[in-house]
């Protein structure tokens, strides 16, 4: 999940956990901003809902990904994050598609038919390698400028799209927010009952805990479904059709290396360096953006309240109800496609 950051952890959890399930509504215009919207039913979309599944060689990966709607529509990226896959987006592709836009949603390094094109490249999951990935993808399928939406890890690409490449960004959405790392804050001790909702990391940080998720992944990701959505009644289809994509040869080594990478206790890359330092003074984004949060995530996220002076641009925060908890995309579509929708047309 990559509800963890924000300008750093200790900046945004601590109001989090306070208001925990209930984040403020926050408007640029100083406009509180509410849109309902209840969880999809259980198997309303389908695979070929996605569009055509494609490959293309993009930077260090062969990047599988789902391609929907005109050639020519204006170009949209969904980005999905952990433990979830391309499959959150499936209700959310068709209303975009319908909507006239071209809907690409990749798997991230780690996920489904996406694989490293050398067996040496190390298996890296840091927060600005995942963004620019993204961005070498745009390059292969020759997308200039696109929105970019997301949730988890996607939400966190999204942020860092928009601060590190802005040209390159026409918008984004982003569910929890403003969730851009910061490994120095990440030092400091939050309180037992914020540090509590952090266990799985803490899990992620020993030998025990990589060989368990190796082993259990499957177990363990539903887990974490229910734990930070408890009122989507997902079926066992609907989960299956996702947890296919950690099947991928690289997807722990991703996930535990992505968790122990925030904690300091696996290093980065080199060629990185430049980047994180940028990313760790928590700068301002200027695109457009519509934030959202779901009135039943269980996961940690930051308060609306906090992370809004973190939005310079044409800005709004929407506070999605209906028992909408962390896979806001696939438990409120509609919402999740209005935002994109709308941070078009600013």
């Amino acid at each position: 999940m990559s509800h963890n950051i924000g300008c750093g952890r200790r900046c945004f959890l601590g109001a989090a956990m306070a208001a925990f399930g209930v984040p403020g509504l926050v408007a640029r215009s100083g406009q509180s901003e509410r849109q309902t919207a209840a969880p999809a039913i259980n198997g309303a979309g389908s695979s070929e809902a996605l569009g055509t599944l494609k490959e293309v060689a993009a930077g260090l990966l062969n990047v599988g990904y789902a391609d929907a709607g005109p050639s020519n529509g204006r170009p949209v990226i969904l980005l999905h994050g952990w433990p979830y896959d391309i499959h959150s987006f499936v209700d959310v592709v068709p209303l975009l598609a319908s909507a006239g836009y071209r809907v690409i949603t990749p798997y991230l390094r780690g996920y489904g038919t996406t694989r490293f094109l050398s067996s040496t490249t190390s298996r890296n999951g840091q927060q600005s390698a995942l963004a620019l990935d993204v961005i070498a993808f745009m390059d292969a399928v020759g997308i200039e400028k696109a929105v970019v939406a997301g949730f988890d890890w996607g939400a966190r690409t999204a942020n860092i799209m928009a601060v590190l490449w802005p040209e390159r960004c026409k918008g984004i959405v982003a569910v929890s927010g403003y969730l851009i790392g910061n490994r120095e804050a990440n030092r400091q001790p939050l309180t037992p009952q914020a540090e509590y909702a952090w266990w799985y990391q803490y899990y992620f940080a020993t030998e025990r805990g990589e060989r368990g998720y190796g082993e259990h992944r499957r177990d363990f990701s539903k887990l974490i479904w229910r734990l930070a959505s408890p009122r989507w009644q997902f079926d066992e289809a609907t989960f299956e059709r996702a947890a296919r994509s950690f099947d991928n040869p690289d997807h722990v080594r991703i996930v535990i290396h992505n968790y122990r990478w925030r904690l300091e206790l696996e290093a980065g890359e080199p060629q990185y360096d430049r980047l994180e330092a940028v990313l760790a003074k928590a700068p301002i984004i200027s695109v457009p953006a519509v934030t959202l949060q779901g009135d039943a995530d269980g996961a940690p996220h930051p308060d609306s309240r906090v992370y809004a002076k973190k939005f310079s641009g044409p800005y709004v925060h929407r506070f999605v109800t209906g028992g909408v908890g962390h896979n806001l995309p696939q438990e409120a579509p509609r919402a999740f496609a209005d935002a994109v929708i709308d941070v078009d047309r600013w």
